[in-house]
């Protein structure tokens, strides 16, 4: 039982040594989704609560969208659903790396912080993930977007309005960030992101379409295009091997060999 105490506490200090990057970015993108959350009237606690139940910057900065349109409770729900799907894909990907007699509420208490960085970092460990690691992860970062989200919104209420408009800006870059490097290394994304910036100016003028709610039109765009692409260019997975893998060792294994 010691022995076990131990490990766990070793885990969940490498993750909070991991973390501390991805606490330090959070805080720096949620600061200005922040100001976002504050120019649509909601308040510091509200954009605090958003965003330690959501711990997604597109899903929140989509719901934001929402509710400054008036749009009703179901579209905000399906929009975030939409928007927030591929954490399924992410969390599937993630228990495989976890040993199968893992209980539920581990797994239920990891599937809380499966962000896109902190899936990259987890999924970057060799052999299987022991759940206190990605606990230390979420220790760190969770605070750091959960509070880098409410200053941004207390500073929103303070700063003049050209301030925290040019502020507000800061957050576009952040999704050119994200859609650039994988769109220059991959025509199809370069197309995929080209399409959907004119499918979406089209969704804003066409006549019938427009008067759609901004949510019901991302609910739209984001199913009709990833479903195009998805039956037009499937991704090809590699011919597994003959040969049954071998299940991954514990990282610490050496260590424990010298020992």
């Amino acid at each position: 039982m010691s022995s076990n105490r131990t490990d766990n506490l070793t885990w969940f200090r490498r993750g909070l040594k991991d973390g501390f990057p991805i606490a330090m970015g959070y805080f720096a993108v949620a600061f200005t989704l922040g100001i976002t959350a504050r120019q649509i009237g909601m308040s510091v606690l509200q954009s605090a609560v958003m965003s330690l139940t959501m711990l997604a910057s597109a899903g929140e900065f989509a719901t934001m969208t929402v509710i400054a349109s008036g749009s009703s409770y179901l579209v905000m729900i399906i929009t975030t659903i939409v928007v927030n799907m591929r954490y399924v894909l992410m969390s599937a990907a993630l228990s495989q790396k976890i040993r199968p007699e893992t209980g539920l509420g581990h797994r239920m208490a990891i599937s809380y912080a499966v962000t896109d960085e902190i899936f990259g970092v987890a999924s970057s460990v060799e052999g299987y993930l022991n759940p206190f690691y990605n606990y230390g992860m979420a220790a760190i970062a969770a605070p750091g977007w959960t509070l880098g989200t409410a200053l941004g919104a207390a500073m929103g209420a303070i700063l003049p309005l050209r301030a925290a408009n040019a502020m507000g800006v800061a957050l576009y870059g952040m999704f050119l960030a994200i859609i650039i490097p994988p769109a220059k290394k991959d025509r199809i994304i370069a197309l995929i992101v080209v399409l959907s910036m004119g499918a979406s100016y089209l969704c804003s003028v066409l006549p019938g379409i427009k008067a759609l709610s901004s949510g019901m039109r991302i609910i739209l765009l984001t199913v009709g295009i990833a479903a195009l692409f998805a039956w037009k260019v499937p991704v090809v997975e590699a011919p597994e091997s003959a040969e049954e893998p071998e299940a991954p060792e514990h990282p610490d294994h050496e260590k424990k060999g010298d020992a």
